[in-house]
């Protein structure tokens, strides 16, 4: 059996984790050719805020938690870039998804771009 790609889908605000939905669903109609696994940075860092809308979403606990938490742009910015390299490099993943406009997708993606 072919290697399934691995592919990480990044959100770390309320409003992205509707974005990652529909991308969600559409990669387990794949499931066969990737391993989807979604990353909260924790920018709003609030579980039970962020808990409603995975439930009504339909998505599934993500498989991994920054826990960036709150502070100036800079500060979780920093965070974000600083824990989801160390995170891509260990999962060495062949495609990460981020969405959305806030400091978790900038970090995110600057780390992704630069691994």
């Amino acid at each position: 059996m072919p290697h399934k790609k691995k592919i990480l889908i990044v959100a770390g605000a309320r409003p992205n984790f509707m974005k990652i939905a529909p991308l969600w669903k559409e990669f387990l109609h794949l499931s066969d050719v990737f391993e989807i696994k979604i990353v909260h940075t924790g920018q709003h860092y609030d579980y039970n805020m962020s808990k409603v809308f995975f439930e009504e979403l339909g998505l599934p606990e993500p498989a991994f938690f920054l826990e960036v938490g709150s502070g100036s742009h800079g500060y979780q910015t920093a965070e974000v870039l600083k824990k989801f390299e160390e995170l891509a490099i260990k999962e060495k993943p062949d495609l990460v998804i981020v969405v959305g406009d806030v400091n978790s997708t900038i970090a995110a993606a600057l780390a992704a771009t630069k691994l």
